[in-house]
Protein backbone atom coordinates (compact mmCIF):
# COMPACT_ATOMS: atom_id res chain seq x y z
CA UNK A 1 0.00 0.00 0.00
CA UNK A 2 1.42 3.41 -0.76
CA UNK A 3 1.77 6.28 1.32
CA UNK A 4 -0.88 8.18 1.75
CA UNK A 5 0.69 11.19 1.99
CA UNK A 6 3.58 11.99 -0.07
CA UNK A 7 5.86 15.11 -1.28
CA UNK A 8 5.85 16.52 -4.74
CA UNK A 9 9.14 18.26 -5.15
CA UNK A 10 9.53 19.55 -8.33
CA UNK A 11 8.20 23.04 -7.63
CA UNK A 12 9.15 23.50 -3.96
CA UNK A 13 10.10 27.45 -3.54
CA UNK A 14 12.56 26.46 -0.29
CA UNK A 15 9.90 28.67 1.81
CA UNK A 16 10.57 26.02 4.68
CA UNK A 17 7.26 26.42 5.73
CA UNK A 18 6.57 22.55 6.21
CA UNK A 19 9.19 22.44 8.47
CA UNK A 20 8.22 24.85 10.59
CA UNK A 21 4.95 23.56 11.46
CA UNK A 22 6.07 20.19 11.37
CA UNK A 23 5.39 19.21 15.05
CA UNK A 24 8.20 16.65 14.97
CA UNK A 25 9.90 17.76 12.31
CA UNK A 26 9.75 14.81 9.84
CA UNK A 27 10.50 16.63 6.87
CA UNK A 28 14.19 16.54 4.97
CA UNK A 29 15.53 19.07 2.71
CA UNK A 30 17.84 18.27 0.45
CA UNK A 31 18.51 19.40 -3.10
CA UNK A 32 15.95 22.27 -2.86
CA UNK A 33 13.10 19.66 -1.80
CA UNK A 34 11.76 19.30 0.92
CA UNK A 35 10.40 15.79 1.29
CA UNK A 36 8.51 13.65 4.46
CA UNK A 37 10.66 11.12 6.63
CA UNK A 38 7.44 8.63 6.17
CA UNK A 39 9.01 7.00 9.14
CA UNK A 40 9.08 9.23 11.69
CA UNK A 41 5.48 11.04 10.24
CA UNK A 42 2.75 10.69 12.33
CA UNK A 43 0.10 12.23 9.76
CA UNK A 44 -1.27 15.01 11.80
CA UNK A 45 -1.44 16.92 7.91
CA UNK A 46 -0.39 20.13 9.15
CA UNK A 47 2.40 20.28 6.11
CA UNK A 48 -0.58 19.65 3.73
CA UNK A 49 -2.57 22.14 5.22
CA UNK A 50 0.43 25.16 5.03
CA UNK A 51 1.91 24.28 2.18
CA UNK A 52 1.70 27.58 -0.04
CA UNK A 53 2.37 25.13 -3.70
CA UNK A 54 -0.13 22.55 -2.28
CA UNK A 55 2.65 20.05 -2.66
CA UNK A 56 2.20 17.76 0.05
CA UNK A 57 -0.79 15.23 -1.75
CA UNK A 58 -2.79 12.68 -0.19
CA UNK A 59 -3.41 9.66 -1.39
CA UNK A 60 -7.22 9.47 -3.51
CA UNK A 61 -8.77 6.36 -2.97
CA UNK A 62 -11.99 7.25 -4.38
CA UNK A 63 -11.93 4.37 -7.80
CA UNK A 64 -10.93 1.73 -4.43
CA UNK A 65 -14.26 3.10 -2.95
CA UNK A 66 -15.91 3.20 -6.42
CA UNK A 67 -14.99 -0.94 -7.29
CA UNK A 68 -16.37 -1.49 -3.70
CA UNK A 69 -19.61 0.17 -4.27
CA UNK A 70 -20.05 -1.97 -7.21
CA UNK A 71 -19.16 -5.25 -6.45
CA UNK A 72 -19.54 -5.18 -1.96
CA UNK A 73 -22.36 -4.32 0.04
CA UNK A 74 -20.75 -1.15 0.88
CA UNK A 75 -20.93 -0.06 4.43
CA UNK A 76 -20.46 3.17 5.48
CA UNK A 77 -19.09 4.63 8.89
CA UNK A 78 -19.84 8.32 9.18
CA UNK A 79 -17.18 10.38 11.29
CA UNK A 80 -19.27 12.82 13.93
CA UNK A 81 -17.67 15.40 12.88
CA UNK A 82 -20.11 15.22 9.61
CA UNK A 83 -22.51 18.32 10.74
CA UNK A 84 -19.35 20.59 10.82
CA UNK A 85 -18.58 20.30 7.27
CA UNK A 86 -21.64 19.36 5.98
CA UNK A 87 -23.94 21.42 7.81
CA UNK A 88 -27.20 18.80 8.01
CA UNK A 89 -28.34 15.98 9.95
CA UNK A 90 -27.03 12.95 9.62
CA UNK A 91 -30.22 11.54 7.74
CA UNK A 92 -29.97 13.78 4.65
CA UNK A 93 -26.20 12.98 4.77
CA UNK A 94 -27.00 9.20 4.66
CA UNK A 95 -29.79 9.55 1.84
CA UNK A 96 -26.95 11.10 -0.63
CA UNK A 97 -25.03 8.62 0.12
CA UNK A 98 -27.29 5.61 -0.35
CA UNK A 99 -27.90 7.34 -3.66
CA UNK A 100 -24.36 7.03 -4.19
CA UNK A 101 -24.54 3.32 -4.03
CA UNK A 102 -23.69 2.36 -0.70
CA UNK A 103 -25.27 -0.32 1.13
CA UNK A 104 -25.69 0.99 4.41
CA UNK A 105 -24.58 4.02 6.48
CA UNK A 106 -24.09 3.94 10.11
CA UNK A 107 -22.38 6.58 12.62
CA UNK A 108 -19.18 5.67 13.96
CA UNK A 109 -20.56 7.49 17.16
CA UNK A 110 -21.68 3.55 17.38
CA UNK A 111 -18.05 2.19 17.90
CA UNK A 112 -17.52 5.42 20.05
CA UNK A 113 -20.03 4.36 22.42
CA UNK A 114 -18.11 0.77 22.53
CA UNK A 115 -14.77 2.20 23.29
CA UNK A 116 -16.04 4.95 26.00
CA UNK A 117 -17.61 2.02 27.61
CA UNK A 118 -14.27 -0.14 27.82
CA UNK A 119 -12.66 3.15 29.38
CA UNK A 120 -15.10 3.30 31.81
CA UNK A 121 -14.41 -0.47 32.82
CA UNK A 122 -10.91 0.27 32.69
CA UNK A 123 -10.82 3.01 35.17
CA UNK A 124 -13.24 1.37 37.24
CA UNK A 125 -10.95 -1.95 37.40
CA UNK A 126 -8.02 0.99 39.02
CA UNK A 127 -5.60 -1.02 37.21
CA UNK A 128 -3.76 1.38 35.68
CA UNK A 129 -1.98 4.77 37.14
CA UNK A 130 -2.62 6.71 33.95
CA UNK A 131 -4.67 5.95 31.06
CA UNK A 132 -4.18 8.18 27.61
CA UNK A 133 -7.34 7.65 24.93
CA UNK A 134 -6.32 5.58 21.71
CA UNK A 135 -8.84 7.38 19.57
CA UNK A 136 -6.36 9.67 17.62
CA UNK A 137 -4.31 7.79 15.06
CA UNK A 138 -1.75 10.44 15.22
CA UNK A 139 -1.27 10.60 18.60
CA UNK A 140 -0.69 6.56 19.13
CA UNK A 141 1.36 7.35 15.89
CA UNK A 142 3.79 9.55 17.86
CA UNK A 143 3.44 7.45 21.20
CA UNK A 144 4.42 4.47 19.20
CA UNK A 145 7.37 5.66 17.44
CA UNK A 146 8.61 8.47 19.32
CA UNK A 147 7.89 8.25 23.02
CA UNK A 148 7.79 3.94 23.14
CA UNK A 149 8.00 3.75 27.30
CA UNK A 150 4.52 5.53 27.60
CA UNK A 151 2.94 2.57 25.37
CA UNK A 152 1.96 1.34 28.84
CA UNK A 153 -0.22 4.18 29.51
CA UNK A 154 -1.75 3.94 25.63
CA UNK A 155 -5.45 2.49 26.26
CA UNK A 156 -5.25 -1.01 24.82
CA UNK A 157 -8.71 -0.48 22.66
CA UNK A 158 -8.97 -0.18 19.29
CA UNK A 159 -9.84 3.35 18.03
CA UNK A 160 -13.69 4.28 17.34
CA UNK A 161 -12.91 3.90 13.42
CA UNK A 162 -11.86 0.05 14.03
CA UNK A 163 -14.46 -0.73 16.34
CA UNK A 164 -16.79 0.40 14.59
CA UNK A 165 -15.93 -1.47 11.53
CA UNK A 166 -15.35 -4.85 13.89
CA UNK A 167 -18.97 -4.38 15.33
CA UNK A 168 -20.37 -3.85 11.50
CA UNK A 169 -18.80 -7.19 10.18
CA UNK A 170 -19.63 -8.94 13.01
CA UNK A 171 -23.22 -8.25 12.09
CA UNK A 172 -23.28 -8.57 8.22
CA UNK A 173 -20.34 -11.23 7.13
CA UNK A 174 -21.01 -9.70 3.40
CA UNK A 175 -19.99 -6.08 4.37
CA UNK A 176 -16.99 -4.09 3.67
CA UNK A 177 -16.73 -0.66 5.47
CA UNK A 178 -15.47 2.21 3.93
CA UNK A 179 -14.33 4.96 7.22
CA UNK A 180 -15.39 8.79 5.68
CA UNK A 181 -13.84 11.84 8.09
CA UNK A 182 -12.04 14.86 8.15
CA UNK A 183 -8.25 12.91 9.14
CA UNK A 184 -5.61 12.20 6.94
CA UNK A 185 -4.31 9.40 9.77
CA UNK A 186 -7.39 7.77 9.60
CA UNK A 187 -6.29 5.99 5.78
CA UNK A 188 -3.16 4.77 7.51
CA UNK A 189 -4.73 3.35 10.34
CA UNK A 190 -7.47 1.77 7.62
CA UNK A 191 -4.68 0.29 5.76
CA UNK A 192 -2.70 -1.45 9.22
CA UNK A 193 -7.08 -2.67 10.26
CA UNK A 194 -7.67 -3.78 6.53
CA UNK A 195 -9.12 -6.93 8.51
CA UNK A 196 -12.32 -4.25 9.68
CA UNK A 197 -11.75 -1.41 7.39
CA UNK A 198 -11.29 -1.76 3.80
CA UNK A 199 -11.10 1.81 2.72
CA UNK A 200 -11.15 5.77 3.84
CA UNK A 201 -12.29 8.56 2.43
CA UNK A 202 -12.16 12.38 3.53
CA UNK A 203 -14.77 14.57 3.33
CA UNK A 204 -13.57 16.12 0.54
CA UNK A 205 -13.32 12.55 -1.51
CA UNK A 206 -17.08 12.32 -0.98
CA UNK A 207 -17.67 15.97 -1.71
CA UNK A 208 -16.14 15.14 -4.97
CA UNK A 209 -18.00 11.69 -6.09
CA UNK A 210 -21.42 13.79 -5.13
CA UNK A 211 -20.95 16.55 -7.43
CA UNK A 212 -19.45 14.02 -10.10
CA UNK A 213 -22.54 12.25 -9.69
CA UNK A 214 -24.74 15.39 -9.31
CA UNK A 215 -25.89 14.46 -5.78
CA UNK A 216 -26.86 17.68 -3.45
CA UNK A 217 -27.12 16.67 0.21
CA UNK A 218 -30.18 18.26 1.84
CA UNK A 219 -28.94 21.48 3.51
CA UNK A 220 -30.94 21.47 6.59
CA UNK A 221 -31.49 20.69 10.51
CA UNK A 222 -34.24 18.84 10.74
CA UNK A 223 -34.19 15.81 12.88
CA UNK A 224 -30.66 16.86 13.81
CA UNK A 225 -30.71 15.61 17.01
CA UNK A 226 -31.19 12.14 18.60
CA UNK A 227 -32.00 10.89 22.06
CA UNK A 228 -29.50 8.06 21.58
CA UNK A 229 -26.30 9.85 20.07
CA UNK A 230 -24.41 10.96 23.27
CA UNK A 231 -20.93 9.80 21.82
CA UNK A 232 -21.04 12.24 18.55
CA UNK A 233 -19.51 14.49 21.48
CA UNK A 234 -16.52 12.67 20.63
CA UNK A 235 -14.71 15.24 17.85
CA UNK A 236 -14.96 18.12 20.51
CA UNK A 237 -12.08 18.92 22.82
CA UNK A 238 -13.26 17.47 25.76
CA UNK A 239 -15.45 15.19 24.48
CA UNK A 240 -14.90 11.91 25.68
CA UNK A 241 -15.11 13.23 29.00
CA UNK A 242 -18.46 14.27 28.50
CA UNK A 243 -19.87 11.13 27.55
CA UNK A 244 -18.55 9.05 30.71
CA UNK A 245 -21.82 7.97 32.25
CA UNK A 246 -19.55 7.77 35.16
CA UNK A 247 -16.01 8.99 36.38
CA UNK A 248 -13.68 7.63 38.81
CA UNK A 249 -12.82 10.21 41.50
CA UNK A 250 -9.49 8.95 41.92
CA UNK A 251 -8.81 9.94 38.52
CA UNK A 252 -8.42 13.08 37.53
CA UNK A 253 -9.93 13.77 33.97
CA UNK A 254 -8.29 15.83 31.50
CA UNK A 255 -8.54 16.82 27.52
CA UNK A 256 -5.23 17.77 25.80
CA UNK A 257 -4.89 18.65 22.13
CA UNK A 258 -2.09 19.88 19.92
CA UNK A 259 0.99 17.31 19.18
CA UNK A 260 2.65 20.02 20.91
CA UNK A 261 0.61 19.77 24.31
CA UNK A 262 0.51 15.96 23.76
CA UNK A 263 4.41 15.75 23.69
CA UNK A 264 4.24 18.57 26.87
CA UNK A 265 2.33 16.02 28.54
CA UNK A 266 4.16 12.76 27.93
CA UNK A 267 7.26 14.24 29.21
CA UNK A 268 5.47 14.63 32.20
CA UNK A 269 4.15 11.31 32.29
CA UNK A 270 7.84 9.65 31.54
CA UNK A 271 8.76 12.08 34.15
CA UNK A 272 6.73 10.60 36.73
CA UNK A 273 4.95 14.42 37.31
CA UNK A 274 1.18 12.96 36.46
CA UNK A 275 -0.47 9.87 38.07
CA UNK A 276 -4.12 8.89 38.74
CA UNK A 277 -5.05 10.56 34.99
CA UNK A 278 -7.31 9.74 32.38
CA UNK A 279 -6.06 11.70 29.55
CA UNK A 280 -7.98 12.28 26.82
CA UNK A 281 -5.61 13.38 23.36
CA UNK A 282 -5.89 15.04 19.99
CA UNK A 283 -3.16 15.67 18.09
CA UNK A 284 -5.11 18.37 15.73
CA UNK A 285 -5.75 21.80 18.44
CA UNK A 286 -10.05 21.94 18.57
CA UNK A 287 -9.50 17.61 17.94
CA UNK A 288 -11.50 16.42 15.12
CA UNK A 289 -13.94 19.30 14.32
CA UNK A 290 -10.50 20.73 13.12
CA UNK A 291 -9.02 18.31 11.35
CA UNK A 292 -6.97 18.79 8.69
CA UNK A 293 -9.70 17.87 5.81
CA UNK A 294 -12.12 20.31 7.38
CA UNK A 295 -12.45 22.73 4.71
CA UNK A 296 -14.04 25.84 6.21
CA UNK A 297 -11.70 28.23 8.51
CA UNK A 298 -14.17 29.13 11.00
CA UNK A 299 -13.75 29.19 15.13
CA UNK A 300 -14.17 26.11 16.73
CA UNK A 301 -16.23 27.31 19.25
CA UNK A 302 -18.64 27.35 16.21
CA UNK A 303 -18.00 24.05 15.45
CA UNK A 304 -18.12 22.51 18.47
CA UNK A 305 -22.07 24.02 19.32
CA UNK A 306 -23.00 22.55 16.11
CA UNK A 307 -21.54 18.92 17.74
CA UNK A 308 -23.17 19.86 20.87
CA UNK A 309 -26.52 20.73 19.43
CA UNK A 310 -26.85 17.31 17.30
CA UNK A 311 -25.58 14.98 20.55
CA UNK A 312 -28.33 13.27 22.34
CA UNK A 313 -28.38 12.48 26.16
CA UNK A 314 -28.09 9.04 25.74
CA UNK A 315 -25.61 6.21 24.42
CA UNK A 316 -26.37 4.51 21.60
CA UNK A 317 -27.86 0.81 21.78
CA UNK A 318 -24.39 -1.58 21.16
CA UNK A 319 -23.12 -4.76 21.39
CA UNK A 320 -20.76 -4.74 24.26
CA UNK A 321 -19.66 -8.02 24.19
CA UNK A 322 -17.78 -6.72 20.51
CA UNK A 323 -13.73 -7.46 21.62
CA UNK A 324 -12.07 -4.05 21.02
CA UNK A 325 -8.77 -5.21 23.02
CA UNK A 326 -6.18 -4.23 21.15
CA UNK A 327 -2.11 -3.71 21.97
CA UNK A 328 -0.38 -1.16 20.37
CA UNK A 329 3.67 -2.31 19.52
CA UNK A 330 5.97 -0.04 19.21
CA UNK A 331 7.01 0.80 15.52
CA UNK A 332 11.06 1.42 15.05
CA UNK A 333 12.69 2.91 12.52
CA UNK A 334 16.44 3.29 11.40
CA UNK A 335 17.96 5.43 14.06
CA UNK A 336 21.43 7.12 13.29
CA UNK A 337 23.98 8.12 15.77
CA UNK A 338 23.05 11.32 17.76
CA UNK A 339 25.83 14.02 16.88
CA UNK A 340 28.32 15.40 19.34
CA UNK A 341 28.16 18.58 20.39
CA UNK A 342 31.36 18.72 19.21
CA UNK A 343 30.00 18.45 15.82
CA UNK A 344 27.28 20.50 16.35
CA UNK A 345 29.26 23.72 17.41
CA UNK A 346 31.49 23.54 14.26
CA UNK A 347 28.50 22.91 11.62
CA UNK A 348 27.55 26.31 14.12
CA UNK A 349 31.12 28.12 13.60
CA UNK A 350 30.66 27.54 9.66
CA UNK A 351 27.50 29.75 9.72
CA UNK A 352 28.87 32.72 12.19
CA UNK A 353 27.40 31.25 15.06
CA UNK A 354 30.76 30.84 17.16
CA UNK A 355 29.00 32.13 20.30
CA UNK A 356 25.76 32.22 22.32
CA UNK A 357 24.96 35.59 21.34
CA UNK A 358 25.10 34.81 17.87
CA UNK A 359 22.20 32.33 18.13
CA UNK A 360 19.54 34.01 17.14
CA UNK A 361 17.25 31.44 17.10
CA UNK A 362 14.88 33.17 14.80
CA UNK A 363 13.22 29.94 13.59
CA UNK A 364 13.47 30.78 9.95
CA UNK A 365 14.94 27.80 8.63
CA UNK A 366 11.94 25.43 10.61
CA UNK A 367 13.83 24.77 13.36
CA UNK A 368 13.53 26.34 17.16
CA UNK A 369 16.49 26.70 17.54
CA UNK A 370 20.14 26.96 15.40
CA UNK A 371 21.35 23.83 17.63
CA UNK A 372 18.17 22.02 16.20
CA UNK A 373 18.97 23.45 12.97
CA UNK A 374 22.45 22.41 13.26
CA UNK A 375 21.84 18.91 14.32
CA UNK A 376 20.10 18.14 11.42
CA UNK A 377 22.01 19.66 8.76
CA UNK A 378 24.69 16.90 10.48
CA UNK A 379 21.66 13.78 9.85
CA UNK A 380 21.53 15.25 6.36
CA UNK A 381 18.02 16.66 7.23
CA UNK A 382 19.05 20.16 6.18
CA UNK A 383 21.63 22.48 4.86
CA UNK A 384 23.73 25.35 5.99
CA UNK A 385 22.12 27.87 3.70
CA UNK A 386 18.83 27.31 5.40
CA UNK A 387 20.00 29.73 7.86
CA UNK A 388 18.74 33.17 6.91
CA UNK A 389 21.27 35.28 9.05
CA UNK A 390 23.82 33.33 7.39
CA UNK A 391 22.98 33.67 4.01
CA UNK A 392 22.32 37.53 4.42
CA UNK A 393 25.53 38.66 5.85
CA UNK A 394 27.19 36.16 3.18
CA UNK A 395 25.58 38.15 0.47
CA UNK A 396 26.09 41.27 2.46
CA UNK A 397 29.64 40.50 2.75
CA UNK A 398 29.80 38.97 -1.23
CA UNK A 399 28.48 42.61 -2.33
CA UNK A 400 30.47 44.25 -0.07
CA UNK A 401 33.89 42.87 -1.00
CA UNK A 402 33.14 43.86 -4.38
CA UNK A 403 31.47 46.86 -4.32
CA UNK A 404 34.31 48.16 -1.49
CA UNK A 405 37.26 46.81 -4.27
CA UNK A 406 35.65 48.13 -7.35
CA UNK A 407 37.09 50.77 -9.08
CA UNK A 408 34.31 52.51 -9.93
CA UNK A 409 32.20 54.60 -7.23
CA UNK A 410 28.80 53.24 -6.09
CA UNK A 411 26.26 55.69 -5.08
CA UNK A 412 22.41 54.25 -3.75
CA UNK A 413 19.87 57.40 -3.13
CA UNK A 414 16.20 57.02 -1.65
CA UNK A 415 13.60 58.29 -3.22
CA UNK A 416 14.00 62.09 -1.49
CA UNK A 417 17.52 61.65 -3.12
CA UNK A 418 19.05 60.93 0.24
CA UNK A 419 22.39 59.07 0.13
CA UNK A 420 21.71 55.50 1.71
CA UNK A 421 25.10 53.66 0.23
CA UNK A 422 28.30 54.70 -0.66
CA UNK A 423 31.65 52.97 -1.70
CA UNK A 424 34.98 54.16 -1.09
CA UNK A 425 35.64 54.74 -4.18
CA UNK A 426 33.07 57.67 -4.88
CA UNK A 427 34.40 59.13 -2.00
CA UNK A 428 37.90 58.96 -3.12
CA UNK A 429 36.61 60.59 -6.23
CA UNK A 430 34.59 63.32 -4.28
CA UNK A 431 37.19 64.06 -1.76
CA UNK A 432 35.01 62.87 1.01
CA UNK A 433 37.04 61.70 4.03
CA UNK A 434 34.56 58.75 5.09
CA UNK A 435 31.60 57.20 3.69
CA UNK A 436 29.70 58.48 6.92
CA UNK A 437 30.69 62.08 6.23
CA UNK A 438 27.53 62.12 3.57
CA UNK A 439 25.24 59.25 4.37
CA UNK A 440 21.65 60.21 4.80
CA UNK A 441 23.02 64.00 3.54
CA UNK A 442 21.54 65.16 -0.09
CA UNK A 443 23.12 64.16 -3.55
CA UNK A 444 23.06 67.90 -4.04
CA UNK A 445 25.99 67.77 -1.21
CA UNK A 446 28.41 66.45 -3.90
CA UNK A 447 26.72 65.99 -7.10
CA UNK A 448 23.75 68.13 -9.46
CA UNK A 449 21.22 66.46 -8.71
CA UNK A 450 19.18 67.26 -11.86
CA UNK A 451 20.27 63.56 -13.47
CA UNK A 452 19.09 61.86 -10.47
CA UNK A 453 15.57 63.42 -10.39
CA UNK A 454 15.38 62.48 -14.37
CA UNK A 455 16.30 59.07 -13.50
CA UNK A 456 13.67 58.79 -10.92
CA UNK A 457 10.97 60.19 -13.65
CA UNK A 458 12.21 57.46 -15.92
CA UNK A 459 14.83 58.68 -17.70
CA UNK A 460 17.68 56.64 -16.95
CA UNK A 461 20.88 58.22 -17.71
CA UNK A 462 23.68 55.33 -19.33
CA UNK A 463 27.13 56.09 -19.52
CA UNK A 464 27.03 59.79 -19.74
CA UNK A 465 30.65 61.68 -19.64
CA UNK A 466 30.44 64.74 -18.00
CA UNK A 467 33.22 67.06 -16.81
CA UNK A 468 32.86 67.97 -13.08
CA UNK A 469 34.13 71.35 -13.04
CA UNK A 470 34.44 71.58 -8.60
CA UNK A 471 36.17 68.30 -8.55
CA UNK A 472 38.37 69.05 -11.66
CA UNK A 473 37.76 66.00 -13.40
CA UNK A 474 36.33 63.92 -15.90
CA UNK A 475 33.50 61.11 -14.60
CA UNK A 476 31.37 58.49 -17.02
CA UNK A 477 28.06 58.25 -15.11
CA UNK A 478 25.03 55.61 -15.04
CA UNK A 479 21.66 56.06 -13.30
CA UNK A 480 19.08 53.78 -13.15
CA UNK A 481 15.85 53.75 -10.48
CA UNK A 482 14.49 50.22 -9.10
CA UNK A 483 11.08 50.65 -8.69
CA UNK A 484 10.48 47.73 -6.99
CA UNK A 485 12.63 48.80 -4.54
CA UNK A 486 12.33 52.37 -4.66
CA UNK A 487 16.21 53.29 -4.68
CA UNK A 488 17.96 55.09 -7.27
CA UNK A 489 21.24 53.31 -8.58
CA UNK A 490 24.26 55.13 -9.53
CA UNK A 491 27.81 53.93 -11.35
CA UNK A 492 30.10 56.91 -11.30
CA UNK A 493 33.73 55.95 -13.28
CA UNK A 494 36.33 58.20 -12.44
CA UNK A 495 37.92 59.15 -16.41
CA UNK A 496 40.18 61.81 -15.81
CA UNK A 497 43.24 60.14 -16.95
CA UNK A 498 42.02 58.58 -19.74
CA UNK A 499 40.20 62.17 -20.81
CA UNK A 500 43.38 63.94 -20.41
CA UNK A 501 45.36 61.43 -22.36
CA UNK A 502 43.34 61.85 -25.63
CA UNK A 503 43.85 65.96 -25.01
CA UNK A 504 47.36 65.06 -24.90
CA UNK A 505 47.03 62.70 -28.27
CA UNK A 506 44.48 65.93 -29.70
CA UNK A 507 47.58 68.22 -29.66
CA UNK A 508 49.96 66.23 -30.59
CA UNK A 509 47.91 65.87 -34.15
CA UNK A 510 47.40 69.15 -34.04
CA UNK A 511 51.37 70.27 -33.65
CA UNK A 512 51.92 67.24 -36.43
CA UNK A 513 49.20 68.71 -38.84
CA UNK A 514 50.28 72.44 -38.19
CA UNK A 515 54.46 71.03 -39.54
CA UNK A 516 52.55 69.28 -41.90
CA UNK A 517 50.87 72.02 -43.41
CA UNK A 518 54.60 74.97 -43.38
CA UNK A 519 56.28 72.11 -44.94
CA UNK A 520 53.39 72.15 -47.89
CA UNK A 521 53.57 75.92 -48.28
CA UNK A 522 56.70 75.99 -48.54
CA UNK A 523 57.42 73.51 -51.19
CA UNK A 524 54.80 74.96 -52.70
CA UNK A 525 56.05 78.11 -52.97
CA UNK A 526 59.51 75.91 -54.77
CA UNK A 527 57.20 74.39 -56.96
CA UNK A 528 55.94 77.88 -58.04
CA UNK A 529 59.38 79.12 -58.90
CA UNK A 530 60.58 76.75 -61.04
CA UNK A 531 57.39 75.74 -62.50
CA UNK A 532 57.65 77.31 -66.02
CA UNK A 533 60.95 74.55 -66.03
CA UNK A 534 58.93 71.92 -65.26
CA UNK A 535 55.49 72.48 -67.02
CA UNK A 536 53.26 69.50 -66.80
CA UNK A 537 55.55 67.85 -64.41
CA UNK A 538 54.94 70.52 -61.48
CA UNK A 539 51.55 70.68 -61.95
CA UNK A 540 51.27 67.01 -61.11
CA UNK A 541 53.51 67.22 -58.17
CA UNK A 542 51.03 70.13 -57.26
CA UNK A 543 48.09 67.82 -57.26
CA UNK A 544 50.17 64.99 -55.55
CA UNK A 545 50.79 67.89 -52.53
CA UNK A 546 47.56 68.96 -52.49
CA UNK A 547 46.19 66.00 -52.30
CA UNK A 548 48.35 64.74 -49.30
CA UNK A 549 47.09 68.35 -47.61
CA UNK A 550 43.79 67.12 -47.60
CA UNK A 551 44.17 63.66 -46.52
CA UNK A 552 46.23 65.14 -43.18
CA UNK A 553 43.24 67.30 -42.41
CA UNK A 554 40.62 64.87 -42.74
CA UNK A 555 42.85 62.70 -40.55
CA UNK A 556 43.17 65.80 -38.22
Amino acid sequence: MEYCLVSKTSDCRNCYKCIRHCPIKAISFKDNKAEIIHDECILCGRCHLVCPQNLKIIRNDIDIVKELIVRKQAVVSLAPSFISYFHTSFDNVKEALLKLGFYDVEETAIGATIVKKQYEKMMEEEKEDVIISSCCHSVNLLIQKHYKEALKYLAPVYSPMVSHGKDIKERNKKAVVVFIGPCIAKKDEGDKHSEYIDAVLTFEELEEMLTKAGIEIARNYDNVKKEESKARLFPITGGILKTLNQQNPKYTYLAIDGVEECEAVLEDILAGKIHHCFIEMSACHGSCVNGPMMREKRSIVSKDIEVCASAGDKDFAVNEKTDINYEYSPIYFTQVAEPTDKDIQNILNSIGKSNKENELNCGSCGYETCRKKARAVLLKRATKEMCLPYLMDKAQSFSNNIVSQSNVGYLVLDENLNIQLVNRKLCQIFGVYSQEDILKSSVSTILDPTDFAKALGGDNLIRKKEYLSSYDKYVEMTITYDKKYHILIASIKDITSDELEKQKRAENTQKTLKIANEVIEKNMRSVQEIASLLGESAAETKVALLSLKETIDKDE
